[in-house]
């Protein structure tokens, strides 16, 4: 796609948020702790070489957002198997404390009550545990399903098999770049920012009292990478990313949303700690 059309998108991303209405009362947010990342080198998440040699950990967060109409589960987190290792400890500096179903499971919660499944992308800790909610509804962008699926997607048997349930679950392709209302109500706005992968998208989620939230995928990955707008080394299309984040930072804007880097540990740490919400 044309920057030039991604910008008029972008233009009416801004008027679909101005003319949102209020969230109702029940709306809730909860932030659950989906692992974590031990990075030695963050070289790949800036193609000016501006993190080489950095090591960071990055924090994998899975949202749950309760709506009257149906449960939303917002990205899936690293694989749950991995808190079966030893110490919990899994391939590739990853971790995890406590499962994703047992978390549910402190709301009363199964895989198989979430209505709703989305995710910003198919990277393994964004969809990794997929696989487990294939009874719900996916709501997914056209362009990422195919990335997910693609012949190299299925051809990484580590991951593959954590999310591939999918592609036979009740599935809402969401085409051309729209802003998707997720509930009919404004409440829960699912953008479209391509550019880390084909289908990239962010989640705005307003609250009656914490007002507009934005969930932001893999826009930033660390702390100082919003402000200094660095893109990925594995990013696919590195003039949409930037395009992307005009986007979401005029949207951040306009309505006065709180921006959550989602692996920046301490956006997660100042969301309200499970099992309260956000509302």
């Amino acid at each position: 796609m044309k920057p030039s059309l991604i910008a008029a998108l972008a233009a009416l991303l801004l008027g679909a948020a101005a003319s949102a209405s209020a969230a109702p009362p029940a709306v809730k947010l909860y932030t659950l702790d989906c692992g974590t990342i031990s990075v030695p080198d963050a070289d790949w998440f800036a193609d000016d070489g501006s993190y080489k040699g950095v090591s960071r950990d990055l924090i994998v967060p899975c949202y749950l957002i309760r709506h009257p109409k149906g449960d939303l589960l917002w990205d899936a987190g690293l694989p749950q198997v991995i808190a079966d290792l030893p110490g919990g400890k899994g391939p590739e500096g990853t971790t995890m404390r406590r499962k994703l179903t047992d978390q549910l499971a402190d709301l009363g919660l199964k895989p198989s009550d979430i209505e709703f499944l989305s995710v910003s992308h198919s990277h393994f800790d964004h969809i990794g545990n997929g696989g487990l909610f294939a009874t719900a509804t996916w709501i997914v962008d056209a362009d990422e399903k195919a990335h997910a699926f693609r012949p190299a997607a299925r051809a990484d048997t580590q991951t593959f098999g954590f999310y591939s349930a999918l592609e036979t679950a009740p599935t809402r392709l969401l085409e051309d770049d729209a802003t998707h209302d997720v509930f009919g109500d404004g409440s829960v706005l699912l953008v479209a920012t391509p550019g880390h992968t084909p289908g990239h998208r962010v989640l705005m989620v307003t609250l009656a009292k914490a007002g507009p939230v934005l969930l932001t995928g893999d826009m930033w990955h660390l702390a100082e990478s919003r402000e200094g707008r660095k893109v990925p080394r594995f990013n696919v299309d590195r003039a949409k990313t930037l395009v992307s984040m005009d986007t979401v930072e005029a949207l951040a804007k306009k309505t006065g949303a709180k921006v959550v880097r989602q692996h920046v540990q301490e956006d997660f740490d100042a969301m309200p700690k499970f099992p309260a919400a956000l509302e």
